[in-house]
C-alpha cells in the first residue's frame, strides 16, 4: 500500500523514491511488524486472560510445566497479523511471491488456531486429531505446490540446487510438487514441535528469516546472483520485505515469551511461522540450505520420530521423553540453559547456511 502511495505522490515529493528499494521497504517492514507486536501484545495477553484462553499441559510431562499451566497462548495469532499487516503495507502487492506466502502462513496458521481453540474448549492438550490436521496441511501445501509448479517463470524455478555443488542443476519436472509438499509440511511442523519452552522456537525462527532475507535478496537480483552462482529467481527478492515482517514481529513477540513467558506463541503461531519459512525457502530455490540452517527443527522432529519407532518396534525408549528439549529437562538441565543452548546452535547454523552463499 505504502509503496503504491509513494509512486502516486513521488512527482510531488522526489524523496520517496526511496520506496522503490526493497532494502529501505524491508526496513520498514521490520520496524512496523516489530512495532505492532510490542505495542499491541499487552492488550492482546490481557484479552486471553479475560477469556481465560490458557496453555493446556501435558500429563505425562516435566513436572516443572505444571506451574505453566494457564499462561495465555494463541500469542502467535499477533504475529500472523503483525507480520500480515506490514507485508501489505510495504511490500509490492502485484508479486505472486507475496501472495504465496502469505497464503501459506495464513492458511497453516488456520489450522493452528483451530487446533489451539479446541484445546482451550476442552481443557486439555489435545486439540485437532491428527489425521485432520495433516489432511488439511496436505490439502495447503498441494495447493502452493501447484500454483508454484505453474508460475514458474524460469527453469530454475523448479530446479534441485545444491549447496556445495554450484553447478549442479536437477529438473525435478513433476517430483517439485512432492518437493514443495514434504519441505511445507515438514517445516510447519518442526518449529511446532520446537515450541515447547520459552522462546525456544521463537528466536531460531527469528535467525532463519533474516538469513532466508538476504538469499531472497540476493536471488532476485540479476547481478548478485550471478556473481554468487545461485539460481535468479525474478521477482523473489520482494520476499525480503516479507523475511523483515517476520524478524520484527517475532522479536516484538520475543519480549513478553522470553523465559518466564507472558503469552505462548500457540499451534497458530508456529505452524504459520513453519509454513512461511518453508514456502520462502522453496521459491528461492534453497530448501537443502534452509534444511542446514533449521537443524534444532529437524533435530526436534527426528527425536520424536526416533522415539515412536523405538517404542513400537522394541517396546524401550531413546530418549527419557520426546521432543529432545523434553529429554534434556529430564535429565536435570534448567530451562534457560536449554533455551540458550539451541539458541547458540541455530545461529551457527545460520552462519554455515550464509556461508554457502559463496561455497562451490
Amino acid at each position: 500500500m505504502l509503496f503504491y502511495l509513494a509512486h502516486y505522490f513521488i512527482h510531488y515529493f522526489h524523496a520517496l523514491r526511496v520506496f522503490d528499494y526493497i532494502t529501505f521497504r524491508a526496513i520498514i517492514s521490520t520496524l512496523t511488524a516489530f512495532f505492532i507486536a510490542i505495542l499491541y501484545s499487552p492488550i492482546f495477553i490481557r484479552h486471553l486472560k479475560f477469556y481465560q484462553i490458557g496453555q493446556e499441559i501435558r500429563n505425562d510431562g516435566p513436572l516443572s510445566h505444571l506451574q505453566k499451566k494457564g499462561t495465555p497462548t494463541m500469542g502467535g495469532t499477533l504475529i500472523l497479523i503483525s507480520v500480515a499487516v506490514s507485508v501489505l503495507l510495504c511490500s509490492d502487492l502485484s508479486n505472486i511471491y507475496i501472495w504465496i506466502t502469505l497464503f501459506a502462513m495464513l492458511s497453516f496458521g488456520a489450522i493452528g488456531y483451530i487446533d489451539d481453540i479446541l484445546k482451550v474448549k476442552r481443557h486439555n492438550s489435545r486439540g485437532l486429531k491428527a489425521r485432520w490436521k495433516y489432511f488439511w496441511q496436505s490439502v495447503f501445501a498441494l495447493i502452493i505446490a501447484w500454483i508454484l509448479y505453474h508460475a514458474a517463470s524460469t527453469p530454475a524455478s523448479t530446479q534441485l540446487f545444491l549447496p556445495f555443488f554450484k553447478n549442479i542443476q536437477i529438473n525435478l519436472g513433476y517430483f517439485f510438487i512432492v518437493i514443495v509438499y514434504f519441505v511445507l509440511v515438514g517445516s510447519s511442523n518442526a518449529v511446532n514441535l520446537t515450541d515447547g519452552l520459552d522462546g525456544l522456537a521463537i528466536l531460531p525462527t527469528v535467525l532463519i528469516a533474516g538469513a532466508l532475507g538476504i538469499f531472497t535478496y540476493v536471488t532476485g537480483h540479476f547481478y548478485f546472483s550471478k556473481y554468487l552462482e545461485i539460481p535468479n529467481i525474478p521477482g523473489a527478492g520482494e520476499l525480503a520485505v516479507f523475511c523483515g515482517a517476520m524478524v520484527g514481529s517475532g522479536f516484538g513477540f520475543l519480549w513478553f515469551n522470553a523465559y518466564p513467558a507472558q503469552v505462548f506463541m500457540g499451534d497458530v503461531g508456529s505452524l504459520g511461522l513453519g509454513a512461511a519459512l518453508g514456502a520462502i525457502a522453496i521459491i528461492i530455490r534453497q530448501e537443502i540450505v534452509f534444511i542446514i540452517m533449521s537443524g534444532i527443527f529437524v533435530i526436534e522432529t527426528l527425536s520424536v520420530i526416533l522415539q515412536v519407532a523405538s517404542f513400537k518396534l522394541t517396546g524401550k525408549r531413546i530418549f527419557k521423553m520426546a521432543p529432545i528439549h523434553h529429554h534434556f529437562e529430564l535429565k536435570g538441565w534448567p530451562e534457560p540453559k536449554i533455551i540458550v543452548r539451541f539458541w547458540v546452535i541455530t545461529f551457527i547454523l545460520v552462519l554455515i547456511g550464509l556461508a554457502t552463499l559463496k561455497l562451490r
